[in-house]
């Protein structure tokens, strides 16, 4: 019990036993959210590796497309091309909470899904226009990778907080509060033990004073009898 000072007490006892009680039910609730948030967070990183996946096989993709595109076309009619966007996005975030982790959830509305090229047919290729429109594709599976991404890192450091507070727990609070337990019980024990052995000594002598008390009774009242027969013969 190094560096733990308690007080042998019957109330420290029960308070003790309380703190255990509460320590070991926090612990169990704490290593059930662990093992859950531990089995969403692989959930999560086997998805995010898979769209993963996807979503750079589609970059390359939309990168080889513009890389055409280029080579079709002059850099200074490609930028023109592409100066001024004719479809705007609008992001939205809201909230979800799972096992008390703030996991967001992106959404996206655009003004015009039907016509996403800014620009004119006349002077560009078709190239560019596969890879404008791969790209919007890929768009929306880059948000969702960035979405599952950060609902990743977020779970990942709620796991290491609840595995140091289940740590903390298991290898510090409760063996500490066990160890102040058995030595308020042993101190206990002990007091009561001597205790009991006080009172048998007390009982002892109070029963061998009682035996010499009544022994000096009955040898007055012996005496005095003896003294009432003599009394009596010389009369």
């Amino acid at each position: 019990m190094a560096n733990i000072t308690v007080s042998p007490t019957r109330m420290e006892l029960t308070r003790l036993k309380g703190k255990l009680k509460t320590a070991q039910r926090g612990h169990k609730l704490l290593k059930d959210k662990l093992d859950e948030l531990m089995k969403q967070f692989l959930d999560t990183v086997r998805e995010v590796r898979s769209l993963r996946a996807e979503v750079e096989e589609d970059l390359m993709r939309v990168h080889k497309s513009f890389t055409v595109a280029s080579a079709l076309m002059s850099s200074e009619a490609l930028e023109q091309a592409l100066l001024y966007p004719k479809q705007s996005v609008e992001l939205t975030r809201t909230t979800q909470n799972i096992m008390s982790v703030p996991v967001y959830d992106f959404q996206t509305k655009t003004k015009s899904d039907s016509d996403i090229y800014p620009y004119g047919f006349a002077a560009t290729s078709g190239e560019l226009d596969d890879a404008v429109e791969a790209l919007g594709l890929v768009f929306r599976k880059m948000l969702k990778l960035a979405q599952i991404e950060k609902s990743a890192q977020l779970m990942a450091e709620e796991i290491e907080k609840t595995r140091r507070r289940v740590n903390a727990l298991e290898y510090v609070m409760i063996p500490n509060t066990q160890e102040a337990i058995r030595y308020i019980t042993m101190k206990l024990d002990e007091n009561d033990r001597s205790t009991t052995t006080r009172l048998m000594k007390v009982k002892d002598m109070l029963l061998k004073d009682a035996i010499e008390a009544k022994r000096a009774e009955n040898a007055r009242a012996m005496e005095a009898f003896s003294k009432s027969r003599e009394a009596a013969a010389e009369t």
